[in-house]
């Protein structure tokens, strides 16, 4: 059997260290900002994420591919990160509606993975050294060659990604007889976002990420929305006018993630790069508001400045990470624009904060009504 002849492989950080493992099954090299996620199951949604669009993902669970691959779980149409690195890798899979093992998964998508890591070691070493550029590699006679090349790798920070994983054209989703019509940015956005917004009676149509307030408003809809994605927001430039122009005219506005980040810029708050972002699907925040604690999805490895955040005159804290203080979540005082720095929609995750989609839908409900 294939897992009977696997082939060396290595993890090679940027600053030289390196990790042991075999491939999973396909030979090659492959390059990326490499990250962890704690969560134990959704792999497969993971993979698919487009927010993980060019990073090397450390699965954290000891035990990946063991319930094989769902076609129908997906959250884009392919594989987004750049490579995988496990500890154990199932070749066999033990459920009934899985379509293919996740080798058959992966080989479809041409992604490289290598296994038998000591993924324990790694992300201790990640979680003290910070995220950096890796490279995984079958070519462990080449390490001063991968060394040169993995140099030449740009940094996740000032990388703008969202075109690389944004609809090229516009698209709908939904039904067309909903009650509201939805304008949504793709910035990278996932496909259980869209489940969502459609199953609260909404018609979405889906634009690429550079389009501007006036195209996005042609179809005259009833709300906007700003998607997850890759990447650092700063070099998003036609997006964050595109939001602007939103808020000027106080329309119903909701930003997940990357949108989180896309409306603070437009209102003058600025960004930074995480030293270890925030990946997995047990995240801790606090509704500043309710006063009640969320169990929550994140996958992000920039945040938005607190303090800024905290004195700026129209924007207020909603949320807060209960882990290091950070800003989840966010409303402005004056105009009807609310985000968050996680996932409502998780997919893998738990469900507590899909009440925030009810609340983007209820902020239409009182415009229109009022109209």
């Amino acid at each position: 059997m294939k897992y009977q002849s696997k082939k060396k492989a290595i993890v090679l950080l940027a600053d030289g260290t390196i990790f042991y493992g075999k491939a999973v099954g396909k030979e090659g090299t492959a390059f990326g900002e490499v990250c962890f996620n704690t969560g134990m199951t959704g792999y497969q949604e993971i993979f698919t994420d487009p927010s993980y669009y060019g990073q090397l993902m450390v699965a954290t669970n000891a035990h990946i591919g063991n319930y094989g691959a769902n076609n129908e779980e997906v959250e884009s149409d392919s594989i987004k990160i750049a490579g995988l690195i496990v500890k154990n890798f199932s070749y066999e899979f033990s459920r009934d509606n899985a379509h293919s093992s996740l080798q058959e998964f992966l080989e479809q998508n041409n992604l490289l993975a290598i296994s038998d890591v000591d993924t324990r070691a790694l992300v201790s070493y990640i979680r003290d050294h910070g995220a950096m550029n890796a490279v995984i590699s079958t070519e462990v006679d080449s390490i001063d060659r991968l060394k040169k090349e993995l140099s030449a790798i740009p940094d996740m920070k000032g990388l703008e990604l969202a075109s690389k994983v944004s609809t090229k054209e516009p698209y709908f989703y939904g039904n067309p007889d909903a009650t509201y019509k939805i304008s949504a940015l793709d910035i990278g956005i996932k496909k259980n976002i869209l489940r969502n917004l459609s199953l609260r009676d909404a018609y979405i149509k889906v634009f690429p990420y550079n389009t501007t307030f006036e195209e996005m408003s042609e179809w005259g809809p009833d709300g906007y929305f700003l998607s997850n994605g890759p990447g650092d927001p700063e070099p998003l430039t036609e997006a964050i006018e595109t939001t602007k122009e939103i808020i000027k005219r106080d329309l119903p506005l909701f930003g997940i993630c990357l949108g989180h980040q896309v409306i603070a810029l437009a209102n003058g708050i600025s960004t930074y790069k995480m030293y270890n972002g925030h990946r997995g699907i047990n995240h801790p925040v606090k509704n500043l508001i309710t006063g009640k604690g969320e169990i929550t999805s994140q996958n992000h490895g920039f945040a938005i400045q607190r303090e800024e955040t905290e004195n700026h005159s129209d924007i207020e804290i909603t949320h807060i990470h209960l882990n290091d203080n950070t800003v989840a979540g966010i409303r402005m005082k004056n105009k009807n624009c609310f985000s968050v720095q996680y996932h409502p929609e998780a997919s893998p995750g738990p469900n507590d904060s899909v009440y925030l989609f009810d609340q983007f839908i209820e902020n239409i409900k009182n415009v229109t009504a009022a109209v």
